[in-house]
């Protein structure tokens, strides 16, 4: 793939060019270790490192054009240097150029929230392909190009990637696109560049304070994704959350609402709910689903406003409702010979837990017990932990905290500031288990005929990242596995 390096700069805002412009660009790159001859290397200031600091080894290895914030002491000859206000954007702006403005040529919906961002897209796009349509997704579990499934590793992808993966939709003939949008991609401007057609969102609670440090930065970074919604495009959130009105504040976006509670452009009631299914009730017309938890019925909700808004016929789009299926790990529930339910969800915040053990709690009432098995992951908010503990524990009958992704930190340690939000009256019927799949046999063990397990935290993850290391990990399995062995 070969550009002319005039036409890639004519979105990126330019303040200044040294060099020539009417020259063949070979390559695209932000990592300086990838970058090849007459190619472009775009110098981004991320988390852990400044892009600018390499560019004299960039410079060094005949590089076509440099895009940067500041431009370096040293100016090499045969070199362009294009120097731009925010090179993270223009970077999102050269991607989505370089691949030839894929998100223009697909209905691209983007979803953002704490929580619910991996269900609703997920959803939307079988809803898509239920109705004959070819779609991409792009999500936490998979990426998917029609029905190719793509391994991904981030909830969404660097600008290049990212734009790539809607390209090759694009020439996969897809006429829509679903995506997970993630508070780091919108402070960090992966979507820079992309046209959506449609933003939805969830909800917000507590999470990634590591990164963003305080509340008000973390719902700042998801305005941003509304605040660059086209005039065209529809702006979808959640009424009964207090920051779905701050996400429509700045919009041009047509603005549209869903809620459980109030009134709403789409509403929905929840008439009978199981452990299995859900009775919900949707601007007016009942609908039988395979979901369970009023998190869902949220879900499911904004997954219908948006299909109709999507342009789907919404006859179609309720009869569909019924035939979706859970997403992997998400409430996904498993039958003990034993007589008793597990539940495997990837509740990761204080919120999603609640949500997710009060569902449990409606379903089973007061008589019903529950085990819960949680842990929290190394390297990341701490200030969670202790909440995560003792909403687990005013909700649970039986409370096991474990080990989740300790990543580079002790998990002993981790488990020790969980228990730090525990009362007294908690601590006989809480254990401490570092290893997940003792800790999970633990709570098989300890099951009886109606108990309900929950194992929260990692959901669809297939591994535990221990010190720099994936080891294949998987709740689903370790189950799987203790209910053979103690049938």
């Amino acid at each position: 793939m070969i550009h002319k390096l005039s036409n890639l700069l004519k979105d990126i805002g330019v303040l200044e060019i040294i060099g020539d412009t009417d020259k063949n660009i070979q390559s695209l790159q932000s990592d300086s270790r990838k970058v090849e001859k007459d190619g472009m290397f775009v110098a981004v200031r991320g988390v852990s490192t400044d892009g600018h600091k390499y560019i004299p080894v960039v410079a060094s290895n005949n590089v076509g054009a440099i895009v940067c914030e500041e431009l370096p002491a040293a100016i090499r000859t045969g070199i362009t240097y294009i120097r731009v206000a925010d090179s993270a954007e223009a970077l999102g702006r050269l991607a989505s150029a370089w691949y030839g403005h894929p998100s223009s040529r697909l209905s691209l919906v983007g979803v953002t929230g704490t929580n619910g961002k991996t269900t609703t897209a997920t959803l939307l796009y079988e809803m898509a392909r239920a109705l004959g349509y070819k779609a991409g997704l792009l999500s936490t579990v998979c990426n998917y190009v029609d029905d190719e499934a793509i391994p991904t590793t981030h909830t969404t992808p660097d600008p290049l990637t990212l734009n790539a993966l809607l390209a090759r939709m694009v020439e996969a003939g897809c006429d829509y696109a679903f995506m997970e949008v993630s508070s780091h991609a919108c402070s960090q401007k992966r979507i820079a560049g992309l046209n959506f057609k449609g933003g939805i969102f969830s909800n917000l609670t507590r999470d990634h304070l590591d990164y963003h440090g305080t509340v008000q930065n973390y719902m700042d970074a998801k305005k941003l994704f509304f605040d660059s919604l086209p005039a065209e495009a529809f702006a979808l959130v959640n009424a009964d959350d207090k920051a779905g009105a701050y996400m429509l504040q700045n919009t041009r976006a047509r603005k549209y609402t869903y809620s459980l509670r109030t009134e709403a452009d789409f509403r929905c009631k929840v008439l009978e709910t199981r452990l299995d299914g859900t009775l919900l009730s949707l601007n007016g017309r009942e609908v039988e689903v395979l979901f369970t938890g009023l998190f869902n019925a949220y879900n499911l909700t904004a997954v219908f406003g948006a299909s109709v808004l999507t342009g789907f016929p919404e006859q179609e789009v309720l009869i569909n409702m019924s035939k979706l299926v859970p997403v992997a790990g998400r409430f996904q529930t498993l039958h003990s010979p034993k007589g008793f339910t597990a539940i495997v969800d990837y509740a990761h915040t204080p919120d999603a837990l609640v949500n997710v053990l009060s569902t449990i709690r409606d379903i089973v009432g007061s008589e019903g017990e529950i085990i819960t098995v949680v842990g929290c992951g190394g390297d990341r908010d701490r200030g969670k932990r202790p909440m995560m503990a003792l909403e687990a524990a005013n909700r649970s009958d039986r409370l096991i905290l474990t080990s989740d992704n300790p990543r580079t930190e002790v998990p002993e340690e981790i488990i020790a500031e969980m228990k730090t939000g525990l009362r007294p009256e908690h601590l006989p019927s809480t254990l401490c288990i570092t290893d997940r799949r003792e800790a999970i046999r633990t709570a098989c063990t300890l099951a009886s005929p109606g108990s309900v397990v929950l194992v929260a935290g990692k959901g669809h993850e297939t591994y535990q990242e221990i010190n720099g290391v994936r080891h294949h990990f998987d709740d689903r399995e370790v189950l799987t596995d203790c209910f053979k062995e103690l049938a």
